[in-house]
């Protein structure tokens, strides 16, 4: 490869990882033959990769980056899923610039055995005899812990082997651990097996996560002993605390004990673009993902059959179960629209039934996962999949949800630059207006801009207010001859719409204007467009153009709401500083300009307060009480009235969603 190519290369590569998940996960580093010559994990994919490509390299991080040519990445649950499927890849592939793993070293677990009455401990073995297998765990000193805690709460047995298995009583005497409390001592007959049962269950909820009430428990004593000046077992108890945090539950999703082969698949779509996602487990690991892309205009029903009949082939027969996500066809879609239900189920896919016994001579079990483990993986593989049509809808732009808007609308132009209007205000008192401004489907912030409304200051009327927003933002843009958008989009229905189209005649302004209705997410367009103001346009939900117009008036609404919330929660907490003595109208409102909002208030230093306020130190300090006093009431008034009443829904109004926030921060009563 040439100097140019060369350098090429390494900004693609950069470009890569600059747009890598901020998650963790697993990178395959690969050579210009595909092969993988370096496997890592990251808890951030990336600013691992992104790492890479910044500061000065050692010569062994420059040899490996000369020899890449493409980068792939596995999200993963956690950082601990990550270490284990690094593990996993690294032995499976023995990767060039990785450390060589052939001595099969592998990560402990915890094992309970098959037995009437069962063992419990540490092994780096597998034996396939119905023992219980917990883990892999990378931290060694953690399974040590838990296992001390264990032999401490439920003392199981200890001896490697009773005389003959399902029999008691073969021993004279019980050994030094009874007597210490550490054995039950079945060797003795002093439990049945029953009894001894009830403790390994308990064992076995411990390990699988169940563990908050012994956590409380053990907090308690900890705090406890504290107390008590006893702090070496205050310290036991923290660490055994930890212990239980960090490996309790540790059902790995990369790594299990079942030796049956099975595959999930799991795709996302968006318009005729579709990824999917197959991750494969083999022998109890997982041996890697493989990613799909493909376009179609089926539905997900007979898109997911055409993939399963390409993917599976005499080079790549499918193992006995296949784990997917639940399919619908275009009529189950309608059906469910029409009765307003959705039944998961299991995937309904007759026609592959008699395929796979034609081509393999078996039928794999098609299922939808019921049980937490598959779940997780799954889920997992989705989230790879959406990841991969992320970065798919990025390559290729917004241009084919732009051009669906001109056919779907009747639009005059192609709509590049979007603004989006949205009025905030609750029973009249700051009333703003938010204007966002997009380009070609991407959000332009530096043309963001906020609206204090004049004329509606007192009373509600939000057709007065929208008229307000749009004529002082286009009367000033067509002063200064600056650029006018393409379309602008009310967030509201016909009333909102004609109040906007009316000012944009009145300014001379030749331009579309649609306004989206969030209930239906109708589009109205305005009276004397040929639709008429009684027919809406109705978009499909996985309409791309209806997507970008959402974006859109999601982001109106949030700029415009954040606004008006912190001007009512300068008025709300004003009576909270003038409560205390000596800080009067004029004293409250320089507090808060100060500080912006009562939370900033409840954290402030009394002294830095004093000086920023000119305030005594002793004033400084009764405002942050009073400060924290309301921040307490109003979480306590959140909390009655959300069980209550629950979090109402305004529906077609931005009015009605601003009133039942307010509504969850009642002003504090100060008696």
């Amino acid at each position: 490869m040439n100097q140019q190519g060369i350098s090429e290369n390494y900004e693609s590569l950069k470009t890569a990882a600059r747009e890598a998940p901020r998650e963790p996960g697993v990178y395959i580093m690969r050579d210009e033959e595909s092969r993988i010559i370096y496997v890592g994990k990251a808890k951030i994919l990336r600013d691992r990769l992104s790492s890479y490509f910044s500061g000065e390299k050692d010569i062994k991080t420059a040899t490996l980056i000369r020899h890449v040519r493409s980068i792939e990445t596995i999200i993963v649950a956690s950082e601990y899923e990550a270490l284990l499927l690094e593990n996993t890849l690294i032995k499976q592939h023995s990767p060039k610039y990785n450390i060589n793993l052939k001595d099969g070293k592998t990560y402990p677990v915890i094992r309970i055995t098959h037995e009437d009455f069962p063992r419990i401990f540490r092994t780096r073995r597998i034996i396939e005899d119905g023992s219980l297998y917990y883990g892999p765990f990378p931290n060694v000193q953690g399974v040590d812990t838990m296992l001390e805690l264990i032999d401490k709460l439920f003392p199981l047995r200890k001896c490697k082997t009773l005389k003959k298995r399902g029999m008691a009583g073969n021993r004279k005497g019980p050994c030094m651990y009874y007597h210490i409390g550490r054995c039950m001592a079945p060797c003795c007959g002093k439990i049945s097996v029953e009894e001894y049962s009830r403790h390994v269950e308990r064992v076995q909820k411990l390990l699988a996560g169940e563990n908050d009430s012994l956590i409380v428990d053990l907090t308690g004593q900890m705090h406890e002993s504290a107390r008590a000046l006893q702090f070496e077992r205050a310290a036991q108890l923290r660490n055994a605390i930890r212990a239980i945090e960090d490996l309790a539950g540790g059902d790995s999703v990369v790594v299990d004990f079942d030796i049956e082969g099975r595959d999930y698949i799991a795709w996302a779509a968006e318009g005729v673009l579709a990824t999917y996602t197959v991750f494969s487990m083999r022998g109890g690991k997982m041996t890697g993902r493989e990613l799909f892309r493909t376009r179609s205009a089926a539905d997900e029903r007979e898109s997911l059959e055409i993939f399963i009949t390409s993917y599976y082939d005499p080079s790549r027969p499918p193992p006995v179960k296949i784990y997917l996500s639940p399919v619908q066809s275009a009529r189950d879609v309608q059906i469910e629209r029409d009765a307003q239900i959705y039944d998961s189920g299991s995937p309904s896919l007759p026609g592959l039934a008699g395929w796979f016994s034609e081509q393999f001579g078996y039928e794999p079990e098609l299922l939808t996962p019921v049980e937490k483990h598959h779940t997780a993986i799954l889920a997992m593989a989705r989230q790879n999949a959406l990841e991969d049509l992320r970065k798919r809808l990025k390559e290729r732009g917004a241009g084919p949800a732009l051009d669906e808007l001109v056919q779907a609308l009747n639009l005059r132009v192609r709509p590049e630059r979007i603004e989006g209007f949205d009025i905030a205000q609750l029973d009249g008192k700051h009333p703003v207006a938010s204007l966002i401004s997009f380009k070609n489907g991407v959000p332009d912030r530096k043309n963001y801009r906020y609206f204090k409304l004049r004329s509606v200051v007192g009373v509600v009327d939000d057709f007065a207010a929208m008229r307000e927003a749009v004529q002082r933002r286009y009367s000033r843009l067509i002063r200064e001859g600056k650029e006018l958008p393409d379309l602008v989009l009310i967030d509201g229905g016909i009333g909102q719409v004609n109040a906007a189209k009316g000012v944009m005649d009145e300014l001379g302004m030749d331009i579309d204007v649609v306004g989206l209705a969030k209930r239906d997410e109708e589009l109205w367009l305005p009276s004397d467009r040929s639709s008429g103001a009684k027919n809406p346009v109705v978009l499909s939900r996985q309409s791309e153009g209806l997507k970008v117009l959402q974006f859109v008036r999601d982001e109106t609404h949030r700029f415009a709401t954040g606004l008006n919330q912190r001007l009512r929660s300068k008025d709300l907490f004003f009576p909270v500083l003038e409560s205390v003595e000596g800080i009067g109208p004029k004293r409250a409102a320089a507090i808060m300009k100060a500080y912006e909002n009562i939370d900033a208030i409840a954290v402030a230093d009394p002294v830095e307060l004093a000086e920023r306020c000119r305030i005594s130190e002793a004033s400084a300090k009764a405002v942050r009480a009073a400060a924290k006093l309301a921040l307490e009431d109003r979480e306590t008034g959140k909390k009655r009235l959300n069980a209550r009443n629950g979090r109402r829904d305004g529906g077609g109004r931005k009015g009605g969603d601003l009133a039942a926030e307010a509504a969850a921060e009642p002003e504090p009563d100060f008696g």
